[in-house]
């Protein structure tokens, strides 16, 4: 029960699929749901993998992968491209950690936002209109997106004091136990995958991590719910492009 209500309150928070309510919600809740994000990335993923095989029927690749991206938007209400779009203002606007802090919390999109977004959905297309014929590279790299942004909360602080935060009852770090049951819907579907693929994916997406990771710590100290979602932007199209690049 206690990991069915931790499944539930996982797809709550990152996508808006329908689902029971939860009486009784408590933050701990919410700190069990983390081990669960790459489990809901891969669902993400195998939804916008079915949309880009079926729109591949009739349509051009290229049209094909970008209805498969409104797809996945619409699934996940825009989540974690909006925490790039703001996590980028952010660090682009801010010279200093409470200046960033403040412009990250501003739900206005500004120019290096609007970039970072355009230059992401544009390197995402056109390595989804690539992977049309392996689905299951596309659910595996939404999955692992998800673990690299855990990563990040595993080794890292929450930086926020304001209550209002939606990643503030997340903050406590999940345990090496909860990387590791974290780490199984990354694994499965990489078996069906060329060894290339998944080395080529992997190593693309740990550089992308190693990068991210130093930024977090270097101008903020830690992680904010804003760093978290570019972490699975930045890892995701990192993690798409390695996996064309091998193919």
């Amino acid at each position: 029960m206690r990991e069915a209500r931790a499944a539930l309150m996982a797809v709550m928070f990152l996508t808006r699929i329908p689902v029971p309510s939860l009486a009784d919600f408590r933050d701990e809740d919410l700190q069990g749901a983390a081990r669960w994000f790459p489990a809901v990335g891969a669902l993400v993923g195998a939804a916008q993998a079915l949309v880009l095989v079926i729109a591949a029927l009739v349509l051009p690749p290229l049209a094909a992968a970008l209805l498969a991206l409104a797809a996945a938007l619409l699934m996940t209400g825009a989540f974690h491209e909006d925490g790039l779009a703001d996590a980028v203002d952010g660090l682009g606007g801010g010279y200093t950690r409470e200046r960033v802090l403040t412009i990250m919390k501003d739900s206005r999109i500004g120019s290096f936002g609007a970039a970072a977004l355009v230059i992401a959905l544009a390197l995402q297309a056109v390595a989804l209109a690539e992977l049309v014929a392996v689905p299951a590279a596309i659910i595996a790299v939404h999955a692992a997106s998800r673990f690299v942004a855990l990563s990040v909360m595993a080794t890292q602080d929450y930086v926020r004091d304001d209550d209002s935060a939606r990643a503030k009852p997340m903050a406590t770090r999940i345990g090496w136990r909860g990387l590791a049951f974290a780490a199984i819907p990354v694994l499965v579907p990489a078996l069906f995958l060329p060894w290339r693929a998944v080395l080529a994916g992997a190593m693309a997406m740990i550089l992308a991590r190693l990068y991210w990771g130093w930024v977090c710590q270097r101008r903020l100290g830690g992680y904010t719910g804003d760093m978290l979602g570019a972490a699975q932007q930045i890892s995701f199209t990192a993690g798409l492009l390695g996996v064309v690049a091998a193919l």
